[in-house]
């Protein structure tokens, strides 16, 4: 297998554990791994990639989606409704999507993600109406070619039981855990540099039960991966907990086993000083996704509080139906700007803020393997063209979250190419948008 080498870039900006960063300087790429990082590398046979003019980091990882919410953005009804009301609008829709539908829509999701620079992205998928199955999405990723973390949702508590999705969108909680076995044993690979890994995700605290959400901490265990679920998004969400179990979103996780440097929890908006000490002792992940936070009204995350109590924090774009967009970039920036609204505007810099949307991520989805340019890192590379106009006047290129593009050149996600010249590599996009368009007039005229 040939190998890569990126030449000649403006600046690399690293994410190593001395986050340097290396102005004019060469990175090779073979075997899936950086290789050799320095100034003046030997070709010795590579094909080159010129960088000059642009700005080289980690491929951006993306810790919380729902890809086949691509499928139904702006929905009307949904557009302007607090979580529960969103959710009660969209529920019926998606419980007509089938196998071609989740398909389709990760694929759309997931080439949005990689043109915005994302290598690495989890997906939560806890719908299974009408055939459709975890492998789906896992088999649309493997399209795209981004590194993958499937995560196997669940909802077991439906309205006739008080519960807030219909009866015809929950599962039986064995059947659940049986196929949360057989999604694993089937795709989990546990092996430094995996394209694909599987986690246990039941959807949230208020869609199944307490024994679920214990026998699946149970289960994620003895299979030795990873937990993840919604968790104190918005008040709706604490007032839930705090009527039905009688306490806050954080006590109810660590009682059932839901804490841990193995668990992430997607959005954590409201969680209070007890809690974020009690994540940061535990090690527990959080997926910060501040677009749909705001398209939602839920609030501000308290980011700079969890940063600075040591819980490990990475940014998800959500699905699209609450973001309207899959852009990561744009999710960084905004997760910056949001701290700085919360806490003034030295609370969170450009640099630490992209930090967060590579290695941090990488943290959160336990892969020590990426998410930083090192020697013996996996070769996950965004490059960026700082020539056009939304850099134009930047005096920092590291602050391309402050100034600088919001699509990338080229993406390389174990040192093969998956963008190319702004253009995605791998799939046919126009097709898949077309499909996707189909799909969606057709729903909306159901």
């Amino acid at each position: 297998m040939g190998h890569v080498l990126i030449r000649g870039a403006d600046l690399i900006v690293t994410m190593d554990d001395d986050r340097r960063e290396l102005a004019g300087a060469d990175l090779r790429l073979r075997g899936g791994v950086v290789a050799e990082i320095g100034t003046g590398l030997d070709p010795d046979g590579a094909e080159i990639v010129q960088a000059q003019g642009c700005l080289v980091t980690p491929g951006l990882v993306n810790t919380h989606h729902h890809l086949s919410q691509s499928l139904t953005r702006a929905v009307p009804g949904a557009q302007d409704a607090l979580l529960f009301g969103w959710l009660k609008t969209l529920y019926p829709i998606w419980s007509g999507f089938g196998p071609e539908e989740f398909r389709v829509s990760a694929r759309v999701a997931l080439a949005e993600l990689a043109l915005s620079g994302c290598s690495m992205s989890s997906d939560h998928q806890y719908l299974f109406p009408n055939g459709a199955r975890l492998d789906d999405t896992i088999g649309a990723a493997v399209e795209v070619g981004i590194r993958f973390h499937a995560t196997r949702g669940a909802m077991s508590i439906g309205e006739s039981k008080g519960g807030l999705p219909p009866d015809a969108l929950v599962e039986d909680e064995a059947a659940i855990l049986d196929d949360c076995i057989r999604v694993i044993d089937a795709f989990h690979d546990a092996r430094e540099g995996a394209m694909v890994q599987v986690a246990v995700a039941p959807c949230s605290p208020f869609t199944v039960s307490r024994e679920l959400m214990r026998d699946a901490a149970i289960l994620a265990r003895d299979k030795g991966v990873r937990l993840h679920t919604h968790l104190a998004e918005n008040d709706e969400d604490i007032a839930y907990s705090l009527a039905h179990y009688g306490c806050r979103p954080g006590q109810y996780a660590e009682e059932l086993g839901w804490t841990g440097d193995d668990v992430w929890h997607a959005h954590c908006v409201k969680l209070d000083g007890r809690e974020i000490a009690l994540f940061a002792q535990s090690g527990t992940g959080v997926a910060h996704c501040p677009c749909s936070n705001c398209r939602l009204g839920s609030g501000i995350a308290p980011v700079r509080a969890m940063r600075d109590a040591g819980v490990p924090v990475g940014i998800g774009v959500d699905g699209s139906a609450s973001n309207d967009s899959g852009n990561l970039v744009a999710e960084a920036r905004l997760a910056m700007l949001l701290q700085r609204v919360a806490s003034g505007a030295d609370a969170m810099s450009a640099r630490e803020a992209l930090e967060i949307a590579t290695r941090g991520g990488a943290e959160v989805l336990g892969r020590s393997d990426c998410g930083q340019l090192a020697v013996g890192k996996r070769a996950d590379v965004a490059i960026w063209d700082m020539g056009g106009i939304e850099a134009a006047g930047n005096w920092d290129r590291a602050a391309i979250l402050l100034a600088g593009p919001t699509r990338v050149r080229d993406l390389f996600v174990e040192g093969r190419q998956v963008v190319r010249g702004g253009h995605l590599a791998t799939l046919d996009l126009a097709c898949a948008i077309e499909a996707q368009t189909r799909l969606a007039r057709q729903h909306a005229g159901a």
